[in-house]
C-alpha cells in the first residue's frame, strides 16, 4: 500500500473500502507529465526563493526529470494501490532521492496541484483537438474541390426542396466546424491561467513567487483569488460544453451521409474499409461506423451534464467531488478525438454516385422557387406568384405530369406573364446558376469559397 500524504494525522489504517472508493489514480495517471512538469517548475522556485536549498532543488529536480523520462518512455509503472497521481509520483521521488524529496510539497497542495495538471492537459488538449478539426476540414474540402459540378436536391423537413451543389452542403459542413475549432481556441484563453501557489485555498505565509512559475509553465497569466483557484471548474464545463457542440455537428454529418447512402437516397458509396455486414443477410453493408459515432454523441452530451451537476451544489472551495470531473472529460475528449480521426478518413473513402443522384433532380417541384422568382421579375407580387406556382404545382406535378410539358397557351392559363422561355429554368444546372445572393449555392460563389477555405486551412 502506497503511503499516504496525510496519514500521520490518523491514528488507525482507512479502510480497504475507503481506499478503493477515494482513489483516483486508475484515471488521473494520464496527468502525470503535467504533474511533473508543474513540480519542476515549483521546486526551482522554491530553491531560487531561498525556501529550500539549491543542493536539494537540484536533487529533487533530478529525480524528478528521471521520474518524467520514465513517463514519456511508457517506462513508468503506476502504483494501483496509490490514493492519486500526485501520491504515486511523489513516493517514487522518495525513493529516488530521499529526505530531499520531502521538502517538494513546501507551499502547495493538492487542491492546486490538480487545478494547474488539468489546465495544463487542457491547454495542449484543446491546442490538438481544434489541429484535428482543422484536418477534417481540409478532408472535407477535398471531397468537396473533387466534385464541384454535382447538383444535389436539398431537403427541408426531410421533403425534397430546392437544387443545391454538393459542395455547397459540405462547406455548410466547414463553417459550422470552424466555429467549434474558434471556441476551443476562446475555451484555450480562460484555461490559460496559473493557479499554483493558491495552495489549500488560502495561499502562503512563505516568500513565494507564482509569478515566475507562471513564466516556467509559460501561462499567459495569474489566477487572482486562491479560493476560486482551486475550488473552481468551469473551464473544464467550457470544454465539455465545446465538445457538446462540436459532437452534435459531427452527428448531424455522420446522419447525412447515413441516409444518403441508403438505397432511398443512393448518393454516395461508403468504402467498404469503414463499413461492416451483417451475420444473418448477406448482402447488407452497413454505415456501422456512422451510427457508432452518432450514438457516442449521447454519452458526450452526458458527461457536460454529469459534471454540472457535479459542481451546482458545492460551497465555495475546493470539495473531494470534483475528484469524480476528470473521468467524463477524458471520456469526452478521447470520443472526440476519435470521431475526428475516423471522419478525416472516411472523407477520402467515399465515391459520389452522379448517374444515380441525376435522376433524382428531374423532379420539377425542386424548381418551384425558380419560377416564383422568375415571375416577380417579371412584377408580380411574391404571394401572387407564389399562389399561381401553387395551382401549377397542383394540376401538374401532384397528378405525375411536368410543368416542362405545357404548351406556352397552357401556361398563360396560369399568368399572362408565364412564357414558353420559363422551360429554361426548369433543369438544376440553371436553378443554381440563378441564385445570386452572398453565401448562396451559385457555382461561381461556390468556387470562391473552396479557394477561401483551401487558402483559409494551408
Amino acid at each position: 500500500m502506497a503511503k499516504k500524504l496525510w496519514g500521520t494525522r490518523f491514528g488507525k489504517k482507512t479502510s480497504s473500502l475507503t481506499d478503493k472508493f477515494t482513489s483516483s489514480i486508475t484515471y488521473d495517471q494520464r496527468l502525470a507529465k503535467y504533474d511533473i512538469l508543474g513540480s519542476l517548475a515549483h521546486v526551482k522556485m522554491l530553491a531560487r526563493q531561498g525556501i529550500i536549498s539549491q543542493k536539494d532543488g537540484r536533487r529533487i529536480a533530478f529525480g524528478l526529470n528521471s521520474i518524467l523520462k520514465e513517463v514519456n518512455g511508457g517506462k513508468f509503472r503506476f502504483d494501483p494501490s496509490a490514493e492519486d497521481i500526485h501520491s504515486n509520483i511523489q513516493e517514487l521521488l522518495d525513493k529516488k532521492v530521499g529526505e530531499p524529496a520531502h521538502r517538494l510539497h513546501t507551499a502547495r497542495s493538492r487542491n492546486d496541484q490538480i487545478a494547474l495538471d488539468t489546465r495544463m492537459y487542457l491547454r495542449n488538449e484543446a491546442d490538438s483537438l481544434a489541429g484535428l478539426v482543422a484536418h477534417l476540414q481540409k478532408a472535407i474540402v477535398r471531397f468537396a474541390a473533387a466534385n464541384p459540378n454535382i447538383v444535389i436536391p436539398g431537403y427541408t423537413h426531410l421533403q425534397i426542396a430546392q437544387c443545391v451543389l454538393l459542395a455547397h452542403h459540405l462547406l455548410a459542413y466547414v463553417e459550422a466546424l470552424e466555429r467549434d475549432k474558434d471556441r476551443l481556441f476562446d475555451a484555450r484563453k480562460r484555461i490559460d491561467f496559473m493557479p499554483l501557489g493558491s495552495c489549500a485555498f488560502s495561499g502562503t505565509g512563505l516568500a513565494t513567487d507564482r509569478n515566475f512559475v507562471k513564466k516556467e509553465l509559460k501561462f499567459s497569466a495569474l489566477t487572482s483569488n486562491s479560493i476560486d483557484s482551486v475550488s473552481d471548474r468551469d473551464y473544464i464545463i467550457e470544454v465539455l460544453a465545446d465538445l457538446a457542440i462540436l459532437s452534435v455537428h459531427l452527428s448531424r454529418i455522420a446522419e447525412d451521409l447515413i441516409l444518403w447512402s441508403t438505397k432511398e437516397f443512393n448518393f454516395i458509396d461508403i468504402d467498404f474499409s469503414f463499413c461492416t455486414g451483417s451475420s444473418i443477410m448477406p448482402h447488407k453493408k452497413n454505415p456501422d461506423i456512422l451510427e457508432l459515432i452518432r450514438g457516442s454523441v449521447g454519452k458526450i452530451q452526458g458527461n457536460l451534464s454529469s459534471v454540472i451537476m457535479l459542481m451546482k451544489g458545492l460551497p465555495t472551495s475546493y470539495n473531494r467531488d470534483m475528484q469524480l470531473d476528470k473521468p467524463p472529460l477524458f471520456e469526452s475528449i478521447d470520443a472526440v478525438r476519435d470521431i475526428l480521426n475516423i471522419f478525416t478518413a472516411l472523407f477520402a473513402n467515399i465515391a459520389v454516385k452522379g448517374r444515380e443522384i441525376s435522376e433524382k433532380i428531374s423532379d420539377e417541384s425542386l424548381f418551384s422557387v425558380d419560377i416564383v422568382e422568375y415571375l416577380i421579375k417579371k412584377g408580380l407580387s411574391y404571394r401572387k406568384a407564389h399562389d399561381i406556382v401553387g395551382r401549377m404545382v397542383r394540376d401538374c406535378l401532384d397528378k405525375g405530369s411536368k410543368i416542362s410539358s405545357l404548351s406556352e397557351a397552357e401556361l398563360k392559363r396560369y399568368s399572362p406573364q408565364l412564357k414558353a422561355d420559363v422551360k429554361k429554368i426548369l433543369n438544376a444546372w440553371a436553378s443554381v446558376n440563378l441564385k445570386r445572393s452572398f453565401g448562396s449555392t451559385n457555382p461561381k460563389l461556390v468556387r470562391r469559397q473552396l479557394a477561401s477555405w483551401k487558402k483559409r486551412l494551408r
